[in-house]
């Protein structure tokens, strides 16, 4: 057990490293995952080695529990939001997970009846290894999500980057305010320590929007306090990418190459700092409170998202797991 709690000080020593150095690194989170779970397995088996083992046998029922969460969280998100693939996600995740743990026990019980089961076995472990890598990724992202968020600005900045989201109605919704109400007080901050940022609202017209999104945005900001002269509307983009990047070059133009401050959704904010230093851009990114039935349906379609970002990792990396059970049942 000590020599689990020396790798994983050593692995958390060189995330605290790291985090200081560049906080918008994915990989981050795999230092503190490994090296808490480390520590955590290192000080649980000299200290209670009973409540290990209990954690263990209980895993399954923790995992069948946030299923259930997950599901009752899904439908409550489609009671109060549009009826659409991406409000059902949190549903879909439960009822998968739901699967996982009742095809397998189930599949193994069935082969363990058969003196020849054939393949099955080694695609039960196929499935359970894939189902398995996914929850530790989202385990990862979920965790160092946290503690990104838990970042405080210092005020310095030379502008503060507002990204959009829609407004079917051409005003601002409570999503979108949460954004903007949250810009206000960094900016007054910024004020206050004698800095003088520009406010930038991006978001283009989406064809169910009377406006554009960074019309509607700097609508808003003006009814709050702020003036013309701080107001930048960047109305082109169409994603993070491109709110990103326009807001960068109408900064550009202007002679604001300092310093960004991002304002986005909280569950939205590892997304958009992994996007800004893809970018290369000099920014942190701020997030805002969110409607806590909605958090978790969102957060999960981000991950989806991170995923996609990464594709060909995680394709490989699933590939291979996915491959190998049924390799070795072939070349046995």
């Amino acid at each position: 057990m000590t020599s689990q709690l020396v790798l994983g000080g050593a692995l958390l020593a060189a995330f605290a490293w790291r985090f200081r150095r560049e906080p918008r690194r994915l990989s981050n989170g795999l230092l503190l995952l490994s090296g808490g779970g480390l520590v955590a397995l290192g000080l649980l088996g000299d200290i209670a080695p009973g409540v290990l083992v209990v954690l263990v046998a209980l895993s399954p029922l923790l995992v069948l529990g946030l299923a259930v969460l997950l599901i009752v969280n899904g439908v409550g998100v489609l009671r109060r939001e549009r009826f659409r693939l991406g409000n059902a996600v949190s549903l879909l995740a439960g009822l998968a997970i739901v699967a996982v743990v009742v095809i397998v026990p189930a599949g193994f019980l069935i082969a363990a009846r058969e003196r020849d089961p054939g393949v099955l076995p080694a695609l039960l472990l196929s499935l359970l290894g894939v189902a398995g890598y996914v929850g530790f990724v989202f385990t990862l992202v979920a965790l160092y999500a946290l503690v990104y968020s838990r970042l405080t600005p210092v005020p310095g900045h030379a502008a503060i980057v507002v990204l959009g989201s829609g407004v079917p109605r051409g005003t601002v919704p409570p999503l979108l305010a949460s954004r903007l109400d949250k810009a206000v007080r960094l900016y007054r901050r910024e004020r206050a320590a004698g800095h003088t940022p520009l406010v930038v609202v991006s978001g283009g017209r989406g064809p169910d929007e009377p406006v554009t999104e960074a019309h509607a945005m700097g609508e808003y900001l003006r009814e709050h306090g702020l003036s013309d002269d701080v107001i930048v509307e960047e109305d082109r983009s169409t994603s993070t990418r491109e709110n990103l990047t326009f807001s960068h070059r109408l900064l550009a133009a202007r002679g604001a190459d300092g310093r960004l401050l991002v304002v986005t959704s909280s569950y939205h904010a590892l997304r958009a700092a992994v996007q800004t230093r893809r970018l290369r851009l000099p920014a942190q990114v701020a997030g805002a409170p969110t409607a806590r039935y909605y958090v978790p349906n969102a957060f999960l379609r981000e991950f989806v998202a991170l995923l996609a970002d990464h594709k060909v990792l995680h394709g490989i990396a699933i590939a291979l797991i996915a491959a190998g059970p049924p390799l070795l049942y072939v070349l046995g």
